[in-house]
């Protein structure tokens, strides 16, 4: 391996070496920014890049410039914003993704209306394939994305080559060409944003530091500058690189775990003839994007094993002056994929070098929203590299949320209260941070897993599961299992889930064995991850507080469960739960794993102030096992001396039990599939008891193991839907079919009642429903993985949110919703006749398949019918007759 004075003497020649001239000088601040420190102000935003910039923008707009003011350490435009490679692409995974993207239009529209500079060119993006799974990928995004009127195209390598003359194709399957992406200049944005803001009356401070942030009564009171102290009733991080440095300023500490990992770009000399048109060009096998920047060609890539900085506040460096032998290595792979791709760049000369340090969160999504800590504290952080395509959007929400206290985008996706304080551990955040930056690259097949930051949470039965043969999913840092591969298990390593196909998975008839467990035997489930949460208090505040907080009656009988929503003020799921009333003025509250500090800070914000009702989180006090299938009964009846017989331990009620020698155990009679069964709700010292007693006493029922991917399936075909996968913030339960679990009727009012009681009056937009594919087949056919179009008598009317195939069916099923959208783009009041009358199809890569829709959970024939589950519909209008207060 040659030293590092050998590379850097090497890279000062033209071909395969690089020429280094020193680093561009960049001014881009906001002249004249006033020095003065206001005493008070009404907002305070903590930075003065791009982010921040939008955030004060859309605070300008709703008439708060002059209430709002910038602190910034350093010159406005300053950190990462002057170094943002600027790629502005229309591709998001989810709908309420995109829609951050598109206010970023919207917002750049709006600026070229004015006559002002908005940073944006269009030149298009073209996304290369160098595999048949990448096209793959390819084919579902234009799929998805030309029912959301994004155009976008499929293209033949030839045809790649005509749109961009100087790459080289001949190693390529094709690719995706989006014409109406294109770059942009985050300094520019950030100025332009910041110069109108300021017009309306911002504050801009520069060379002025945050140093502490106090807070009293769990609101932000005051910030300490380096220049004096500031009065305010709002703070917003948008901090950067500092931004989890700031977050720990407060106390309570601020959780922003960000972490940054090494990331490069290179500039070449001027290119003649190059056109300002010539479009971004990413080749992700390659792990490398290039683009147009000035007449010379920008190289970048984001490698698949990064290296962290230790230093988050480290600025960019310009120049080879401290890169160490890994840098060179890390600069020689990324100049043979561009000489393999751009073969032109063989005889240029590397004119700037860059190597700056990149944040991420721990999933690689955004940061945005009010802190859980401290009520008036926001945040918007962690944008990465694509910081100008969300920008619009996360500008507006952050200034909306301070402004109404509520936005119109469904935010749970990137929502900062789905952290828990694990997440902001730094070694995790150091250890995780090499893998982020490589995903980019990665074909985004189904199910996707972290390699890591696992084996950190685990229930006190991991240990027996990953013995026989658990193959693990994480949720919120929990090792769960997904299925479970005896044949190849290994006891000492942590074997994480793959599914490396858009086909059929490899893990199907594994699964399917779990799936007939459950339908014809007894199948063991660990739900330890749920979200375990008492409320209690000495009166009846606790009975009040959740009858405002819950849209169904809580008022039950003691032992009762009952199942409900906790609107916002929409009407939307802030929450979707079981509550179990242990007492008079106790309840247990089971809650999605994803949920453990989201559903809490709700509560908490709704509760009392005067502190009458109690909360505890006890997630992690009780390991939960499920058992279900038509031997369960018989088979924990065996362990127990209470009668579970249906008279005595009905359908949605709770029991406390003795198991084996154990006590204390609660038992919730219900599954969250449909099945026949319990959840055991073990105090932890008791788990590997009552565990092993229930493997040895099922074992003459033929007790199996069951994974989660098996419970998805059990739920998809009995038609039940989940938070966070079919459910969020923006679906009522009157577009699901569960109107019957809203008690509009109850004594007290709950949040959300008015926007429920008006949209049953104008009528619902959409509606939920259940489809089962005709005329595909799952061995040969690429399958619904969820996402997927959804089209009536050949028009788009929706998309499909959780699918499986349904092993009862022998059919693949598809979850989702569907709509009425006018030619206007607006959306119209549907009905049950208005879904039942059209001919459907799912869009699966270009392909279409017919689809028989369901809009009631239905019967599925079994060997051992029950009457109890059999009556009890999911999904549904009307009340059931057996149990009206479930």
């Amino acid at each position: 391996m040659l030293s590092a004075t050998v590379r850097s003497h090497a890279f000062k020649r033209p071909l395969t070496h690089l020429k280094l001239i020193s680093g561009a000088d960049y001014n881009n601040g906001i002249n004249g920014s006033s020095i003065s420190i206001p005493t008070k102000s009404k907002v305070v935003i903590c930075g003065g890049g791009l982010t921040a910039a939008a955030v004060a923008y859309y605070l300008a707009r709703r008439g708060w410039a002059d209430r709002t003011v910038i602190l910034e350490r350093e010159s406005v435009g300053s950190g990462a914003t002057k170094y943002s490679n600027g790629l502005i692409g229309m591709i998001r995974p989810t709908w309420s993704q995109l829609m951050f993207a598109k206010s970023s239009k919207a917002l750049w529209k709006e600026l070229e209306s004015k006559g002002l500079d908005s940073g944006f060119d269009r030149c298009g993006s073209l996304l290369l394939a160098r595999t048949r799974d990448r096209m793959t990928e390819y084919r579902r995004i234009k799929a998805q994305y030309l029912s959301w009127n994004i155009p976008c195209e499929i293209v033949t390598p030839q045809k790649c080559q005509e749109i961009c003359p100087l790459i080289q194709t001949d190693d390529l399957y094709g690719g995706l060409w989006l014409h109406e992406d294109g770059v942009g200049d985050a300094s520019r944005m950030c100025s332009t944003l910041l110069q109108v803001s300021k017009d309306s009356g911002l504050n801009i401070i520069e060379n002025c530091s945050v140093v502490d942030v106090k807070t009293k009564g769990g609101k932000v009171t005051l910030v300490k500058t380096s220049a004096g102290d500031i009065e305010c009733e709002y703070f917003v991080n948008c901090a950067g690189f500092c931004a989890r440095n700031v977050g720990q300023m407060s106390q309570p500490n601020i959780k922003v775990p960000l972490y940054a990992a090494e990331q490069y770009y290179m500039v070449t000399e001027f290119q003649n003839n190059l056109s300002s048109s010539t479009p971004v060009v990413k080749d992700p096998d390659g792990y490398l994007y290039l683009k147009e920047n000035k007449g010379n060609i920008l190289i970048g890539g984001f490698q698949a094993n990064a290296k962290a900085v230790t230093d988050s506040t480290t600025m960019p460096t310009v120049g080879d002056d401290n890169f160490s032998d890994d840098d060179w290595e890390n600069i020689h792979h990324l100049l043979r994929q561009v000489m393999l791709r751009m073969p032109i760049l063989k005889m240029s000369v590397i004119e700037k070098f860059y190597k700056y340090p990149e944040l991420y969160s721990p999933d690689l999504k955004w940061i945005v929203g009010q802190s859980p800590e401290v009520s008036n504290y926001y945040v918007a952080a962690g944008t990465k590299a694509f910081s100008i395509p969300s920008i619009g959007g996360i500008g507006k929400t952050v200034a909306d949320l301070i402004v109404d206290g509520h936005t119109p985008y469904d935010l749970h996706q990137v929502d900062i209260s789905r952290f828990l304080s694990l997440h902001n551990n730094e070694t995790f955040l150091r250890d995780r941070v090499q893998e982020l930056p490589g995903l980019f690259n990665n074909v985004q097949y189904p199910f996707g897993e972290f390699k890591t930051g696992r084996n950190l949470r685990m229930s006190p039965i991991y240990t027996s599961l990953n013995e026989r043969g658990a193959v693990l999913n994480q949720v919120m840092g929990y090792e769960r299992p997904a299925w479970f591969d005896t044949e190849t298990r290994d006891e000492k390593l942590c074997r994480i889930a793959t599914t490396d196909t858009f086909a059929k998975p490899p893990w199907f008839d594994l699964v399917k064995d779990e799936y007939m467990a459950c339908r014809e035997a007894v199948g063991l489930c660990d739900y330890s991850s749920f979200t375990k949460i008492d409320l209690w208090s000495k009166g009846t505040e606790v009975v009040n507080s959740l009858q405002y907080l819950c849209s169904n009656d809580v008022d039950v009988p003691i032992g009762s469960v009952i199942h409900t929503g906790m609107q916002n003020h929409n009407g939307g799921y802030e929450n979707d739960c079981s509550l179990v009333r242990l007492d008079v003025n106790h309840y247990m509250m089971i809650a999605p794993t994803v949920q453990q500090t989201r559903c809490r800070v709700w509560i908490e914000r709704h509760l009392p102030s005067n502190g009458l009702v109690s909360l505890s989180d006890v997630t992690s006090m009780y390991t939960a096992i499920c058992l279900m299938g038509p031997f369960s009964r018989i088979l924990l009846s065996e362990l127990t001396d209470t009668d579970l017989s249906p008279s005595n331990f009905p359908f949605f009620t709770y029991r406390e039990l003795d198991v084996g020698l154990a006590n204390g155990i609660r038992a919730l009679n219900l599954t969250h599939t449909g099945e026949l069964g319990y959840v055991l709700y073990i105090p932890n010292e008791f788990a590997l008891h009552v565990y092993s007693r229930l493997i040895e006493t099922g074992d003459k029922y033929g007790i199996k193991h069951v994974g989660y991917y098996a419970m998805r399936t059990l739920r998809v075909e009995k038609f039940y839907a989940f938070w966070g996968q079919d459910l969020d913030t923006a679906t009522t339960p009157l577009e699901c079919g569960r109107a019957w679990r809203v008690k509009f009727n109850k004594k007290n009012d709950f949040i959300g009642k008015e926007a429920l009681l008006k949209q049953r009056d104008e009528g619902i937009k959409r509606q939920y429903v259940q489809m089962l594919l005709n005329d595909h087949d799952p061995e040969t056919e690429l399958w619904s993985w969820g996402g997927e179009p959804i089209y009536r008598d050949g028009k788009y009317c929706g998309q499909t949110t959780t699918t499986s195939y349904g092993f009862t069916f022998q059919k693949q099923v598809c979850l989702g919703f569907v709509q009425d959208i006018n030619e206007e783009g607006k959306r119209n009041v549907v009905n049950n006749n208005y879904i039942l009358s059209g001919d459907y199809e799912v869009d699966i890569a270009g392909i279409r398949y017919n689809a028989k829709v369901n809009l009631h959970s239905p019967n599925l024939p079994t060997k051992y019918p029950d009457q109890e589950r059999e009556s009890y519909k999911a999904t549904r209008e009307k009340v059931d007759s057996l149990n009206p207060s479930l």
